[in-house]
């Protein structure tokens, strides 16, 4: 123990000398200021049994909001929220939503239209009303799954088309993650592979096969914090009739394939080269009901007269998970990201009694017993960790060198539940989207992972390669540039993660949009969405570490003479990957 509290000084030591020598760190403030000590401080308030577990839209999350803002007043960060004040109002819309949506399929000249509800399913948001049409690519049960051997899209161009897909995958499909990659299939057939919609199977866990859902004269028929008229592209379920009108043009019947399909077997190669798919979204919104909450919003000008008027967003979410419910500890919204886009994260919310599997994923590792009486899930590393990261940003700029972009320091509200406050912020933000460079978010960053000695070093970097190659890079000289840096490690950045890390946290909110993105997380652990998660098993001196290699990589981004560029080459670092991306 002595010899590790010699270390820790030794290498603060190292972290003064080495940032002041650089002239990062001049005078107050700078990356040296960010300490085990203060950020200890703070999380032992904001994971306090006093604010309840910030579950949204109660009060201990409203004590948790005013402790940041009374933090960012001391330090001199001026407020960026509504009316003058620290704090951004989010609305949660409950809708009602009357369904016209239809697909119109011609097949060899023969054209057939499907409305929502008779052979084919759309969401109950479904989005601002167009038309999307496109070629038919059909690619079996579209999965990427390149661990266990599976390419569905090999040999395939899904680019501008509408993908089709059947099935619950092959029989090498991974036992564990396997529903959440299934999940997944049509927004990586839309984001990863470029198509303009997707549709799957009825009742097969995307956007679309949610049914209608359980209508409510108070919460309406679904809830959003979104733009009721954005237009995203369509992930849609059908039928049998359907399926069965369209692979008439391959001159296969489609039950053949969908009796391989049902026994999981390995499908065909089938073409559809005379089908064309035109998707009608078309809906009509009434909102019944408006709850509200609050995203933390702070600011700190630029120096540069040319560059102040772009941003570098820092985010983190201050809410949880609240009290514990009877039964195991829940995944929570955040499990049910990968697995149905918000509409599973809401209903994720309204369970929390389902147990977790495997301990936050850790084989093996079975929960600990809570303390007699203890139901308060505290969230010290969820995303307590985060909180307290983005505090310390915030006052290391405030009372530091200021570099020559401007900065934004946003603590985002019900990411629990289902990302409410960055997806607010992304459709409602004062600042124009095409003016911020980047968005470094921070969750969970206080453990390692499973709580394995040997990730003591390790940060999970996740989506830093996947808008901009430059940022990716960028991050690298950042923490090569740290006195001691991390082992960054892009397992989870993998498109075939079965966690689908990179869909799940408040950055997805702004990469959604285009806007450059990393997520710094160590990973899950036993404590994970559990009443054990707890300030006494933080790693201090780790999480101090971390916020300062982003305070490294938000400096260089921040004072950078253009933005980093937006080449959208995709995910390339994944499992065993490391390094920068070569020209």
């Amino acid at each position: 123990m002595k010899f590790r509290r010699l270390n820790a000084l030794c290498w603060a030591f190292l972290v003064a000398l080495c940032l002041q020598a650089t002239g990062a760190a001049q005078g107050k403030g700078g990356a040296a200021s960010i300490t085990p000590g203060e950020l200890k401080e703070w999380l032992s308030y904001i994971a306090s049994d006093e604010l309840q577990g910030r579950q949204v839209f109660t009060e201990g999350l409203g004590l948790a909001g005013g402790y940041i803002a009374k933090h960012l007043e001391e330090w001199g960060v001026k407020p960026a929220g509504d009316d003058g004040t620290y704090f951004q109002v989010v609305k949660l819309l409950g809708v009602n939503v009357k369904r016209n949506s239809s697909v119109t399929v011609t097949v060899n000249g023969q054209t057939k239209t499907f409305k929502d509800g008779e052979g084919v399913t759309f969401a109950a948001n479904v989005g601002g009303k167009q038309t999307v049409s496109g070629a038919a690519e059909f690619v079996g049960y579209g999965l990427s799954v390149p661990d266990a051997g599976i390419d569905d899209y090999k040999g395939r161009d899904a680019a501008g088309k509408v993908v089709l897909y059947i099935g619950r995958g092959p029989q090498s499909m991974p036992a564990s993650g396997g529903f959440r990659l299934l999940g997944a299939r049509a927004r990586n057939a839309i984001e990863l592979k470029h198509a303009v919609a997707a549709i799957g199977p009825a009742g097969g866990f995307g956007r679309g096969g949610g049914g209608r859902g359980g209508s409510s004269t108070v919460l309406g028929d679904f809830q959003t914090v979104e733009r009721l008229d954005k237009k995203v592209a369509p992930q849609v379920t059908a039928g049998d009739e359907f399926f069965d009108f369209v692979f008439a043009a391959a001159g296969q019947k489609y039950a053949d394939i969908k009796a391989m399909a049902d026994k999981q077997e390995t499908l065909p190669a089938v073409t559809l080269p005379n089908v064309s798919i035109s998707i009608n979204v078309d809906a009509d919104y009434e909102i019944v009901q408006t709850r509200l909450s609050h995203n933390v919003v702070g600011v700190i000008q630029g120096t540069d007269p040319q560059l102040r008027d772009t941003y570098v967003f820092f985010g983190a979410h201050y809410d949880h998970i609240g009290y514990q419910q009877t039964g195991g500890g829940a995944q929570g919204a955040r499990g049910a990201q990968g697995a149905g886009g918000a509409a599973g994260a809401q209903a994720a919310a309204g369970a929390q009694s389902a147990p977790a599997p495997a301990a936050g994923g850790c084989v093996g590792q079975a929960r600990e017993t809570p303390r007699p009486g203890d139901n308060i899930n505290n969230g010290a590393d969820d995303d307590g960790s985060g909180t307290v990261g983005v505090m310390a940003l915030a006052k290391a700029f405030a009372t530091g060198p200021k570099p020559k972009r401007s900065l934004v320091f946003v603590w985002h509200t019900g990411e629990e539940a289902g990302l409410y406050g960055s997806r607010y912020m992304a459709d409602h933000s004062e600042i124009p989207l095409e003016q911020v460079s980047a968005q470094l978010n921070i969750d969970m960053i206080g453990r390692n992972r499973c709580d394995d000695p040997k990730e003591e070093n390790t940060v999970y970097v996740v989506g830093s390669d996947r808008i901009s190659t430059e940022l990716h890079n960028l991050n690298e000289d950042a923490n090569a540039s740290l006195p001691q840096p991390m082992t960054l490690d892009y397992e989870l950045n993998d498109p075939a993660d079965p966690e689908s890390i990179y869909t799940r946290s408040d950055h997805y909110s702004y990469a959604s949009k285009g806007i450059p993105i990393i997520f710094f997380t160590t990973g899950l652990h036993r404590d994970y969405h559990y009443v054990t998660d707890e300030v006494s098993k933080i790693e201090f001196p780790k999480l101090a570490r971390i916020t300062q290699l982003v305070y490294a990589t938000g400096w260089k981004v921040a004072n950078l003479d253009h933005a980093p560029v937006r080449d959208n080459k995709g995910p390339r670092k994944g499992k065993g990957a490391t390094g920068k991306i070569g020209g």
